[in-house]
């Protein structure tokens, strides 16, 4: 059997909440099989229809998800390398009883795909049996990272919904170019309550911060 692991992230971009990372593990001959079920970039996709086939190829294959919150975002040293050390975790986990080469195909974060590649290999427990292709828009040319990029969305779509439910807010979509996420981080984010769930690092939240002390 020659087995195929697809990785990628969600919620890389937002001021609020985790990044996801997810990686799906097939025969490689099932590829066709992802198509039939609808698999796609999650982006192209409405919110219903994802959602089922997320809950699809949850079903039918083995998958894993790791999950930065915005602690470990804040006080990561580069968010390349924390995520590659995910996809590491991510391939670890999903080859830990599989004997035979593997080939992985992840949607790259980074402009420098081959460093980027390289920084993943470095946290590898098995180099020699993982081959690692990592490339741009891999999550729209390979249905394999399609099915990824959707259980990652699905991940963090069930994150932020617990989050508000949690806390009982509504902070939009958690993403800077969002006026309802703007706000709540302007009125919060000193708030010990809120601020577990903020990436303070974010340079939205700084400016906020830095004006909020020139009034002052």
């Amino acid at each position: 059997m020659a087995h195929l692991i697809g990785i990628d992230d969600a919620g890389r971009g937002p001021v609020i909440g985790p990044m996801i990372l997810a990686g799906i593990l097939i025969d490689s001959k099932e590829e066709n099989t992802l198509k039939e079920l609808g698999a796609k970039d999650s982006k192209l996709l409405l919110p219903i229809k994802r959602k089922k086939i997320g809950d699809e190829l949850k079903s039918k294959y083995v998958y894993h998800i790791e999950k930065s919150s915005p602690e470990d975002i804040d006080s990561c040293e580069n968010l390349n390398t924390l995520e590659a050390m995910k996809a590491a975790m991510i391939i670890n986990k999903l080859t830990e009883k599989i004997k035979e080469e593997v080939d992985v195909i992840i949607d790259c974060p980074s402009v420098n795909t081959k460093e980027w590649k390289l920084t993943v290999e470095k946290f590898l427990n098995n180099k020699e049996k993982i081959k690692i292709k990592a490339e741009h828009k891999a999550d729209f040319n390979y249905p394999v990272v399609s099915a990824a990029s959707i259980i990652a969305k699905e991940a963090r779509e069930e994150e932020v919904a617990k989050i508000k439910k949690e806390l009982q807010i509504d902070f939009g979509s958690g993403y800077p170019s969002d006026p309802r996420t703007v706000e709540f981080i302007e009125k919060n984010h000193a708030d010990p309550l809120y601020s577990k769930i903020i990436r303070h690092s974010w340079s939205t939240v700084k400016k906020l911060k830095n004006t909020q002390k020139k009034l002052f």
